[in-house]
């Protein structure tokens, strides 16, 4: 486990998501690791410019919630709040966790089914197949 002492996090806001959070605050403690949390804001196209998805408030929240409880745990924690066309998130994610030089890379499932997954080319389905570093997918 000593190869996980940067972690990136990321979230959503979602079920899942929580317990991921919860799930990576363990692992930070037991291993000493440094957190990046990262949430992508993502905006859907549109002819004339892009409509976000979820208000830049919401996202700032759902990614100052999670760092606040890992802090509060006493783990070294920071976030990261990314904007980005939807269908990219995997992208940038994947990009934070290389810059980061993540040594582990958890995020909740959305639940969705493998066939759903790759039609829908679902964020959890595009990085355990494209990261360069163990994923851990909290359900």
């Amino acid at each position: 486990m000593s190869e996980f002492k940067r972690i990136l996090l990321a979230v959503d806001g979602s079920e899942p998501s929580n317990r991921a959070v919860a799930l990576t605050a363990d692992l930070a403690e037991q291993t000493e690791a440094e957190v990046l949390v990262v949430h992508v804001y993502e905006r859907e196209p549109a002819k004339f410019g892009a409509f976000p998805l979820e208000t830049g408030e919401d996202a700032g929240e759902i990614l100052d919630d999670a760092v606040r409880i890992l802090k509060d745990r006493g783990i070294s924690a920071r976030g990261e709040l990314r904007t980005g066309i939807f269908g990219r998130a995997a992208r940038i994610i994947l990009e934070e966790a290389n810059d980061f030089d993540a040594g582990l890379v958890v995020l909740g499932s959305r639940g969705l089914s493998d066939l759903a997954g790759l039609v829908l080319g679902s964020v959890t389905h595009k990085v355990l197949h494209v990261t360069h570093c163990p994923v851990l997918v909290v359900r």
